[in-house]
C-alpha cells in the first residue's frame, strides 16, 4: 500500500479560493440562521477546510429586518456586555438592537447579527478576521454587485 497517498491535505494561502454568497434572511429563524452562516464564514462547508486558515466565503446577507425569533424571545432575552468600569453592566435585547441597526446604517455591520455570529465563531484573532467577511443590510439591495455574488438558499445548508 502506498502510504504516500493517505497524507491529509491542509488549505494553503495559495489554495484558498473565496467566493462571495448571497443569503435572504426573510421568515428565517435568527439562531439557525447564523449558526449557517457562521459555517460558510469558517469554511466548514468546504472540503479543503483547515481550522487555521480563513477558508471561509464572504457572506452578505440582506433582509435582516424580516428575520424572527420563535416564542417571545425578540422583547424577553437579554443580552449583557461590560464596560470595564464599575457598575457598567449594560443590558439590551434583540428588540433594542433592531432599533438601533435602523439608525447606524454603517457600512455593512448590524449590531444584532454581529453578536449572535461572533458567538458561534472562535475567539481569537482568526474568528475577527472570519467575521469580518459578514455584511449585513436591512433592505434587499447591497452594495457588492461588483463581487459577482451566488444566491443561494440558507434552507439548503446542511
Amino acid at each position: 500500500m502506498d502510504t504516500l497517498s493517505l497524507k491529509t491535505q491542509s488549505a494553503t494561502p495559495a489554495t484558498i479560493t473565496k467566493e462571495w454568497v448571497v443569503v435572504d434572511a426573510t421568515d428565517q429563524v435568527l439562531g439557525r440562521l447564523c449558526a449557517k452562516v457562521a459555517k460558510i464564514l469558517r469554511g466548514k462547508n468546504k472540503p479543503n477546510y483547515t481550522p487555521n486558515m480563513d477558508c471561509g466565503d464572504n457572506v452578505i446577507i440582506i433582509n435582516a429586518e424580516k428575520v424572527k425569533m420563535t416564542g417571545s424571545k425578540f422583547t424577553d432575552r437579554v443580552y449583557l456586555r461590560y464596560t470595564g468600569y464599575p457598575g457598567g453592566q449594560r443590558e439590551f435585547t434583540p428588540e433594542t438592537l433592531m432599533k438601533k441597526s435602523f439608525k447606524l446604517r454603517a457600512n455593512g455591520h448590524h449590531p444584532l447579527y454581529t453578536k449572535v455570529v461572533k458567538g458561534m465563531l472562535p475567539k481569537t484573532r482568526l474568528g475577527a478576521r472570519q467575521l469580518d467577511n459578514l455584511y449585513v443590510y436591512n433592505g434587499s439591495e447591497h452594495p457588492h454587485a461588483s463581487e459577482n455574488p451566488k444566491v443561494i438558499d440558507i434552507n439548503t445548508v446542511k
